[in-house]
């Protein structure tokens, strides 16, 4: 009992401070593939035409009317461990847009392609999110506020490894967070969001890179707020 106690004692700060456990990358086959082909979204499901379209090689999420419930163009596939280079543009509206990951398609949610899981915002309201479960979860927005472009493109990428989502926005490190619940995360598909809204809104992405159990050498050790050197 005794031991158990000063167990307890020991742990209690660190829940107290939210700390969260270092899982390290999963292993796998390292692989590159171009998600997006630059012609049409076939490999992709979501509601095409409706709101999702490819226009001069360039994915264009957009709706006229209200979205109701935030709706993805997805993945066919699904990963954990992964590298995603893209650029993304708010190209109408003030509504942030973001990159799905490590959840599931939730139909029962009030559309067939919504998102249970974790999002990356960009670039309105930069941050992390828990869609359907923890909600807004606790980063510093500053870093990428400092470097964001609101219309116009900017180049991102996310490294999603163990419990830990690294976000570089044009050249710098802006976020670096570990999750405290990992076992939240899911193999799951990657969604870009058009978010729900009752105004005309467009978002566009290009590029859309995907590394699976990707080196990530280039953030290794690197502090928010550090310039990044380009990938190679």
């Amino acid at each position: 009992m005794r031991r158990l106690l000063a167990l307890t004692a020991l742990l209690l700060p660190a829940l107290a401070r939210g700390d969260a456990p270092e899982v390290p990358p999963r292993e796998g086959k390292s692989e590159r593939i171009e998600l997006f082909n630059g012609k049409d979204i076939d490999n992709w499901d979501g509601h095409k035409d409706k709101y999702w379209n490819v226009v001069n090689g360039i994915i264009v999420g957009k709706n006229t009317e209200d979205v109701p419930v935030s709706t993805y163009l997805l993945t066919k596939q699904k990963f954990t461990d992964f590298h995603l280079a893209f650029s993304a543009k708010l190209a109408q509206s003030e509504m942030h847009s973001g990159i799905a990951l490590w959840g599931q398609v939730a139909p029962n949610r009030g559309d067939m392609y919504t998102y249970k899981g974790h999002l990356v915002m960009f670039p309105s309201g930069w941050g992390l999110y828990d869609l359907y479960g923890r909600a807004g979860l606790k980063v510093d927005t500053q870093p990428a506020l400092k470097v964001n472009k609101q219309h116009d493109w900017n180049d991102i990428e996310i490294f999603a490894q163990g419990n830990r989502i690294r976000v570089v926005a044009n050249g710098v490190l802006v976020v670096d967070w570990r999750d405290p619940e990992p076992d939240r995360i899911k193999e799951g598909p990657i969604g870009l969001q058009l978010h729900s809204n009752k105004v005309p809104q467009e978002v566009q992405f290009k590029g859309l890179v995907l590394t699976t159990f990707p080196d990530a050498t280039r953030v290794f050790n690197k502090k928010v707020g550090d310039q990044i050197a380009p990938p190679k």
